[in-house]
């Protein structure tokens, strides 16, 4: 213990109430303390470090001037909720996040009261505000009471249709309401005395109106670096100036920008618009992303999300990989099949590392578009792109592209356009838990008619599969892989077009047939192997589209089996649920052929490692022979002799 941070204030705070003690030069040293604290803890768990550290101080000026859980601070997206997690009851557990069993990495309802609304996908925090407000002003009750209602969005969840359709209806509802604008792309200069003053007597004095018209007027006391941030300001939000012309217009009081690291400025700022605010206001605060913890500085993504490290160095304690990751397998096959094919293009939403697609920008950068938060228009961008001649590949998480599925169903499917959706954290996903796990996209897919869906059983098929898609120009087709690394085949050179609805088997076997769709192959193998031993040596086939279905292999073995079991990473309603259709309509269960579909449970499964989740799930090589032993009535055979 005796390498943790030494924390003599931070010590004296239980819950939020607790910071009401201190003066605000004791608030700065907390902050200090809290920043400490939050990097060694994620030094131990691993997780999103660089956002919480760019919002320690905002934090802590939140929770000392409002008065939590009574009233709601809303974090957006909820990744730079670990301080917020330290300060409201939760220190103790804080080296548990993201474990299986312990703290989730975003806010949780379930976990505390100080977390009203759980979140983990962006742009919902100004939406989920104005709905306490409504809710206050309406007489709802809640245990905690209703009192502000406080949004902290950060500017690149601010890019989202979502967070404006939010303000257009604030504004015009005008109730009181807070929403912070956390910047964290604009140069911050070190605290300039006279500024952090001029603000403070400002706020502190002036009358409420008079005091936004002098705030306005105070860009021409900004350091140089936040001119600079004023004129990016409105790149960023077009016609908005400093002094928030387009907030203006929505219907938002707007206050800024201020210094988010300097406690001088928050704390009038925040205690005036506490006393006097009466319709929307919008705080502006620049932050640093990783502020305070030089190796989170430094880092490209300024330790956005990082595995466990070394607190001194900064140096992150990965496990040597033996295969290379699905996601980096998907961004080499893309790159090659862009260097035979100049129509090959890639649109992501916020996630071009994620997805594998850093490789592809690097070398076609004009050939890659990263659309911001923007799902839904990053959807419809692609689907005009292949209306235009070109090869769209929509590359979103499988929980991410849930958001743009009103537009792959009208925008896609109704108008067979060719838009290739890779499909990235397919099934479960770990630390992230149950908010990031990719459960629902075969379900969502197969059920669009024209629409081709495939999963990759292993980085082999994954090349091919980016290879079919590139080759497939008749309406849409949709491939799914997993996050984390493949399973060690080796890589074919090229990858080979796949022929459309058509599966392969893996080995030949009697009585019991496994049908996997998906990276489940490898533990259905496992399973067989066991069986073997024991005397039942499963058929095994990989379906590798769940639309369409490959009816001859489908109907083959179930004709020449006892039983047949899907295997899927998905939720009920996908692959097996066709598959169980094709059966019904054939007439093939009228001559009894005993039939299971393993899918994932119906409930949402919270953190742990993948392992671990698949075992909840009932999914892993053991569970899967358990079920052909329990559906060939082998286990009970057991048990009666016994």
């Amino acid at each position: 213990m005796s390498d943790r941070p030494n924390t003599p204030l931070l010590d004296l705070v239980t819950r939020p109430a607790d910071l009401k003690q201190f003066s605000d030069a004791q608030l700065t040293q907390l902050a200090g303390e809290l920043r400490s604290e939050t990097v060694s803890a994620v030094s131990e768990t691993g997780g999103h470090l660089g956002a919480g550290l760019g919002v320690v101080e905002l934090t802590v000026a939140l929770h000392a001037v409002f008065d939590t859980p009574r009233d709601k601070v809303i974090w957006d997206v909820g990744h730079q909720c670990y301080p917020h997690k330290i300060l409201t009851e939760r220190r103790d557990r804080i080296r548990t996040l993201r474990q299986e069993g312990g703290l989730s990495g975003f806010t949780k309802r379930s976990e505390s009261p100080y977390d009203p609304f759980g979140a983990a996908h962006s742009s919902t925090s100004i939406s989920a505000a104005l709905g306490f407000a409504v809710a206050r002003d309406l007489g709802g009750v809640t245990p905690e009471g209703l009192g502000d209602a406080i949004a902290v969005i950060g500017d690149g969840s601010m890019s989202a249709g979502m967070a404006f359709e939010a303000m257009n209806n604030a504004g015009h509802l005008k109730k009181r309401l807070i929403v912070i604008l956390n910047d964290n792309e604009m140069s911050i200069a070190p605290p300039v005395g006279a500024l952090s003053s001029y603000l403070s007597r400002l706020y502190a004095e002036e009358p409420f109106q008079e005091f936004k018209a002098a705030a306005k007027g105070a860009v021409s006391l900004l350091p140089e670096p936040f001119r600079e941030g004023a004129k990016r300001a409105k790149e960023m939000l077009k016609g908005m100036a400093v002094g928030g012309t387009l907030f203006e217009e929505l219907g938002f009081s707007y206050l800024g920008p201020i210094d988010g690291h300097d406690m001088d400025q928050l704390m009038p700022v925040l205690r005036t618009v506490k006393a006097r605010a009466t319709g929307p206001i919008l705080i502006h605060v620049l932050t640093k992303k990783g502020k305070g913890y030089a190796p989170a500085e430094a880092a490209r993504d300024k330790g956005h999300a990082t595995a466990k490290f070394d607190v001194l160095t900064g140096k992150q304690k990965k496990a040597p990989s033996n295969a290379p990751s699905y996601t980096s397998v998907f961004g080499n096959a893309l790159v090659s099949q862009a260097a035979k094919d100049d129509k090959v293009v890639a649109v992501t939403a916020a996630m071009p590392d994620g997805t594998g697609l850093n490789l592809f920008a690097e070398r076609y950068p004009s050939r890659c578009f990263d659309v911001g938060i923007a799902e839904q228009h990053g959807v419809t961008f692609a689907a005009a792109l292949a209306a235009g001649g070109m090869k769209p590949f929509c590359t979103m998480y499988s929980t991410f592209l849930q958001r743009g599925y009103d537009q792959v169903v009208h925008d896609v499917a109704i108008q067979r356009l060719p838009v290739r959706f890779a499909i990235d954290r397919a099934g479960l996903v770990g630390a992230d838990g149950a908010t990031h796990a990719g459960s629902f996209d075969i379900a969502y897919m197969a059920n669009l008619p024209g629409m081709v869906v495939m999963a990759a059983a292993d980085e082999a098929e994954l090349v091919h599969m980016v290879a079919t898609a590139v080759a497939h120009d008749d309406g849409p087709i949709a491939f799914r892989y997993p996050r984390g690394e493949g399973v060690g085949v080796d890589l074919p050179e090229q990858g080979e077009v796949l022929e459309i609805g058509k599966g392969r088997m893996i080995q030949t076997g009697a009585r019991v047939a496994l049908l996997s769709f998906g990276t489940r192959l490898a533990e259905a193998q496992k399973a067989a192997e066991a069986l073997t031993a024991k005397g039942i040596t499963p058929t095994i086939a990989d379906a590798r589209f769940a639309k369409p279905l490959d009816r001859d292999m489908i109907l083959g073995l179930a004709a020449n089996h006892e039983a047949l079991i899907t295997i899927e990473e998905g939720a009920v309603g996908g692959f097996g649920s066709h598959v169980a259709q094709l059966l019904a309509d054939e007439g093939v269960f009228d001559n009894g052929l005993k039939y299971r579909s393993m899918v994932l449970p119906d409930t949402f499964i919270d953190q742990a490692s993948p392992e671990a989740m698949y075992k909840v799930a009932g999914m892993n090589a053991e569970q899967i022979e358990a079920k052909v032993l329990d559906v060939l009535g082998v286990a009970s055979i057991g048990e009666k002799r016994a």
